[in-house]
């Protein structure tokens, strides 16, 4: 069963941390980090710059704290036009990332313009 390819369905029970799901999608071959910056997502080791247009949101798995609401993360698989194969990973609470709630919806209105890649 794949992470990637089996949206939250109710029996994923590989998924209950944030280190078992990327191990999981790192095994699906989801391996790249990506960075939100003001230039767009930036691949960590090839240095390469995406721009909305160019990245597909293939899911999401949003993991939520008991103790502290401020210890919640989003965890982003994501493909690009070229290929790579990727996380992005957003804190909730005090420390969310402007930079990535901005990409993100870039991406989505390059989705309703039909600018996204297939």
């Amino acid at each position: 069963m794949s992470a990637v390819n089996n949206p939250a369905s109710g029996t994923t029970p590989y998924l209950k941390s944030m280190i078992s799901c990327l191990s999981k999608v790192m095994d699906d071959g989801y391996k790249e980090d990506f960075r939100a910056t003001h230039s767009g997502l930036l691949s960590l080791s090839t240095k390469k710059m995406y721009d909305t247009s160019q990245v597909r949101i293939v899911n999401f798995f949003k993991f939520e704290a008991f103790k502290d609401p401020n210890d919640n993360a989003i965890l982003y698989i994501i493909e690009t036009n070229d290929g790579s194969k990727g996380t992005l990973i957003e804190a909730c609470g005090d420390h969310t990332d402007p930079l990535i709630d901005k990409f993100l919806l870039g991406v989505q209105a390059a989705k309703k313009t039909g600018k996204e890649i297939n």
